[in-house]
């Protein structure tokens, strides 16, 4: 585990000493941030007539809404990440069943071949052999 750190961060104005395992520039981040809304809503006429607590409280809705938007956001990410998870594992199974269809037809259409092959031999041999039968038989026949 790393070691506590102390940085000291400006917000609304006012120095914070800040403690945690976090580092500096990450603190310095969070800061900026929420002094960007601080400077978001200052600019609105109404937020400047507001008690500080309410300036306060109002600060803390809009960063929660940001904070729940975004979370929303990741969580319908992480859903879209999960489906197309989904998809490209069914895809890769469709594919390696089409890859063993694909060797079995391979393999189907090399066995027809020979096949083809035999009894194209056998045909010739057939055809010789007629040739020969019928040959000798006429030849014979016309004596």
């Amino acid at each position: 585990m790393s070691a506590k750190k102390t940085t000291q961060v400006l917000i609304g104005g006012k120095v914070y000493k800040l403690s945690g395992y976090e580092e500096e520039d990450y603190l310095q981040r969070i800061a900026t941030y929420i002094n960007s809304k601080i400077d978001e809503y200052s600019a609105i006429d109404e937020f400047k007539k507001m008690t500080s607590d309410m300036k306060a409280t109002l600060i803390e809705l809009n960063i929660a809404d940001d904070y729940f938007k975004a979370k929303s956001q990741i969580d319908k990410y992480e859903s879209d990440m999960e489906q197309k998870d989904k998809e490209i594992y069914d895809l890769k199974h469709s594919l390696i069943t089409d890859q063993v269809k694909v060797e079995d037809l391979a393999k189907e259409v090399e066995r027809l071949t020979a096949e083809n092959e035999e009894l194209t031999k056998l045909k010739a041999k057939l055809e010789a052999s007629l040739e020969d039968a019928l040959l000798g038989t006429g030849s014979s026949g016309l004596l």
